[in-house]
Parts: structure tokens; C-alpha cells; sequence
């Protein structure tokens, strides 16, 4: 078994169930894991604390997703993201693209088999 505990996963969503799921199953898998309700506080969090990889919800009060990952990248150019959206229609926005984020790391609520987002998190970070 890959030894993830040396792994750290930011979790952006203001929903407190899929937080809590997201949070507890990564936690299972071995990551360490900081959840988040906001992009704001996530983004004050990420001045003082790096993380591997963060898995971000689009609709967030306030900042949104795709804000939050533009300024959160300009903080820490080296953070991978994975997407996590309820919105089946959301469609990557052109700056997303310029900073290598890619369709593959976008994925649709609810995610029936969470060990697909264990193996995206592994892929993005040994690739």
C-alpha cells in the first residue's frame, strides 16, 4: 500500500456533508487532510501552510472556485487541484486551462467510487 501520510489535501466546499465525507475518506486513505467552508479563509490559510493538493467546489459563498484556484495558484504555483462540482455542466474557464488544469481532474457530484479521487490525487502528484 502507498504510504499517503505525507501527503497534504486542502478541501474547499461550503456543503458539510460532502466536506465531512471528503475529509473522512481521505483521512481513511492516510492523507492529512485541512477542510474548508470558504475560499476566503482557505486562501489566508494557504499564505502560511502548503498543501499537495486541493479538491475545490465551484459555487462557494463568496469567492467562487475558479476564483479561488487562480489566486490560490498565484500563492503556491506548485498546488495540483482536482474539481468537485455539483454543476453537470460546468465547462473549465480559459485561464484554468493556462495553468494546466485539464477535463480529467473535473468530476461531477456525487462521486459513487471515491477511490477514483485517491487515484487522480496519486496521478497528479507522481506524474
Amino acid at each position: 500500500m502507498i504510504n499517503n501520510s505525507n501527503i497534504k489535501i486542502l478541501v474547499l466546499d461550503d456543503d458539510t456533508m460532502v466536506r465531512e465525507n471528503l475529509n473522512d475518506y481521505l483521512e481513511d486513505e492516510g492523507f492529512f487532510v485541512k477542510s474548508f467552508i470558504d475560499a476566503e479563509t482557505a486562501l489566508t490559510h494557504l499564505i502560511n501552510e502548503t498543501y499537495h493538493l486541493a479538491i475545490v467546489d465551484m459555487r462557494l459563498p463568496g469567492i467562487d472556485g475558479n476564483t479561488f484556484i487562480l489566486k490560490s495558484h498565484s500563492i503556491d504555483p506548485c498546488l495540483k487541484y482536482i474539481i468537485h462540482t455539483g454543476s453537470s455542466n460546468y465547462n473549465l474557464i480559459d485561464e484554468l486551462i493556462k495553468i494546466g488544469i485539464d477535463p480529467n481532474q473535473v468530476y461531477i457530484k456525487p462521486v459513487s467510487d471515491m477511490s477514483l479521487l485517491v487515484n487522480k490525487i496519486h496521478e497528479l502528484l507522481h506524474s
